[in-house]
């Protein structure tokens, strides 16, 4: 319905209040017509890459318009308004479905901030950001998330992270969104819950991609942790297709679902426009490593180890001979081979230079999956026994060993093996590169790692032993974890087993939904794993998990329980 001018502007002063002139110039922008325009912010908004002195501001128009429309943008020091730090105008479109991403500069660092848009008589609700801090600072704190499955469960765990009021930045080490069809993964109880996934097809297009995002973005627990705080994401394999690696993914079909840099490059434009993420190179879209200085107490490097440089995944199909022998000879080669390749050499340089360069006392590396070494004996990888058996059949190798059957022997005789050749257990060399880098540097290494829907904890060592760091990986917020594998086992066992058959894992939980709490001192590094009781049903409690921490200096590079 089409309202009279003094209609329009009354709107647009309610909205506005003390900007109502300056808002009042938006009137006849954008639209097919020049007229009136249906707006909303059906998708709330958002704000991401703080730097000490600017951030990022997202949000999108739902409108029925064809055409550009032109959105301002305030950034204000308090809730109310009263004082505008930075505004200005900007257009979006069709081109770039509607979204709108704004750069705002000129901003003073370890503030936070609050900002909305307004087109058309409409307000955006009001985000809330924050700037990174710069010199000494004496404490930095992240939320740390990873693997969200819309059709899986409820987005609890944003919801708890939202009711956070000291986190500096959120951390999101992909798997942001997942691409597969309606009734695809961890989708069975998608319709119980109202979660079905849309498009109903599996995601190929860039307008599937769009739609993907628009539902995940219409979810209240994230838009509220959206609103509460900056975001610093990468992605990982299912913002394209599972597994995916440099020239392909095991979900995605040439034969039927075409060209895969084609689809590639989709996937990234879809969530470039959809991410509150500023490109380090807009002739590149799909570089996405940079770099983030907490003044001199941390640097966080974010890396893409999925789509830019990574070789292609090995198979343990390729390494079993016909009487099912696992060839540990031949897989160890292959796997250790120095020119296989995760990051790339153009990105491996990078983060030696950032590494080096870097007087923080801090270094952390954002990326998607465990670098930790995580070995676990062949039979239990290929299949041949479960894994409460092969604990059990490991007690009484200590405890009767005379009793063991020569079946029984063979089982216990089998080399260990990396359990996920997709992680960086399958790169070996790349992985001894980046930690020989941390070594020669003296740096405090802290990795942070998704991708598995579980949480774990490990001492990072290099090839001989030496301690280099450690590592925090966060379980999801939706994805089932290995309760979903071992579904016949009890989910305490199986992490105590992990525990007791990997070296260097010191801590795995194994079937809960959680996200981290990262605080970061001079003196430690502290990680706070938190969960929530079940992502099945509308009402859930908290859950307080393990705590651990490090401390820097060479002789400290281990987990220390808190």
């Amino acid at each position: 319905m089409t309202q009279p001018n003094s209609r329009r502007k009354f709107l647009r002063n309610l909205s506005l209040g003390t900007v109502a002139a300056s808002g009042a110039a938006l009137a006849g922008c954008g639209g097919s017509d020049g007229g009136d325009i249906d707006v909303r912010f059906a998708h709330g908004v958002a704000s991401g890459d703080p730097m000490s002195d600017r951030v990022i501001l997202w949000t999108r128009i739902s409108t029925a318009a064809s055409g550009d429309i032109e959105v301002k943008w305030e950034l204000s020091e308090d809730s109310n308004f009263a004082v505008i730090a930075a505004t200005g105008t900007t257009p979006t479109g069709p081109a770039r479905d509607y979204t709108v991403k704004v750069d705002a500069t000129g901003l003073a660092a370890n503030r936070a901030y609050y900002y909305r848009f307004v087109a058309y008589g409409a307000a955006s609700p009001v985000g809330r950001t924050k700037t990174l801090g710069t010199g000494n600072l004496a404490q930095v704190k992240l939320a740390v998330f990873s693997c969200t499955n819309y059709p899986a469960g409820y987005f609890h765990v944003y919801a708890e992270a939202a009711k956070l009021n000291d986190i500096d930045a959120a951390i999101h080490l992909g798997d942001y969104i997942y691409e597969y069809a309606k009734d695809g993964y961890a989708a069975k109880d998608a319709e119980a819950m109202g979660r079905v996934s849309v498009p109903a097809n599996e995601i190929i297009t860039l307008s599937d991609y769009r739609r993907r995002y628009a539902q995940y973005r219409a979810d209240k627990d994230l838009q509220a942790i959206h609103a509460r705080m900056p975001f610093i994401t990468v992605w990982d394999d299912h913002e394209l297709a599972n597994d995916s690696w440099r020239e392909g993914a095991e979900n995605h079909d040439p034969a039927t679902e075409g060209l895969f840099l084609a689809r590639r490059q989709m996937a990234i434009q879809a969530y470039n426009e959809w991410m509150p993420i500023r490109l380090p190179d807009a002739g590149k879209p799909e570089r996405i490593y940079r770099s983030f200085d907490f003044g001199n107490l941390l640097s966080l490097h974010m890396l893409d180890t999925r789509i830019i440089g990574r070789d292609k995944q090995l198979g343990y199909a390729s390494y079993v001979g016909a009487g099912g022998a696992f060839n540990g000879a031949s897989f160890a080669a292959a796997v250790g081979d120095p020119a296989r390749q995760l990051m790339g050499a153009d990105q491996t340089t990078w983060l030696k230079g950032q590494m080096g360069k870097s007087n923080a006392t801090w270094q952390m590396l954002g990326q998607q999956v465990l670098m930790a070494r995580m070995n676990l004996p062949a039979p239990l990888v290929l299949g041949a026994i479960g894994f409460g058996a092969y604990v059990a059949l490991l007690a009484k190798a200590k405890s009767a060993p005379t009793t063991l059957t020569a079946a029984e022997q063979q089982i216990l005789a089998q080399p260990s093996v990396p359990y996920n050749l997709d992680a960086w257990d399958g790169y070996q060399a790349a992985r001894e590169t980046v930690l020989a880098t941390a070594r020669a540097l003296n740096k405090n290494l802290v990795v942070l790692a998704g991708d598995t829907h579980n949480a774990w904890a490990s001492d990072l060592a290099d090839m001989n032993g030496q301690a280099v760091g450690v590592e925090f990986g966060v379980s999801s917020v939706t994805s089932p974890g290995f309760e979903d594998i071992f579904k016949n086992e009890d989910p305490a066992l199986v992490a105590a087993g992990l525990e007791q058959i990997i070296g260097p894992l010191v801590y795995a939980e194994t079937k809960s939904r959680g996200f981290m709490v990262v605080t970061v001192t001079p003196s430690e590094t502290r990680a706070e794993y938190r969960y929530v009781s079940t992502v099945k049903s509308a009402s859930y409690t908290a859950v307080a998990g393990k705590v651990l921490k490090t401390l820097p200096g060479a002789a400290n590079r281990k987990l220390i329980a808190v």
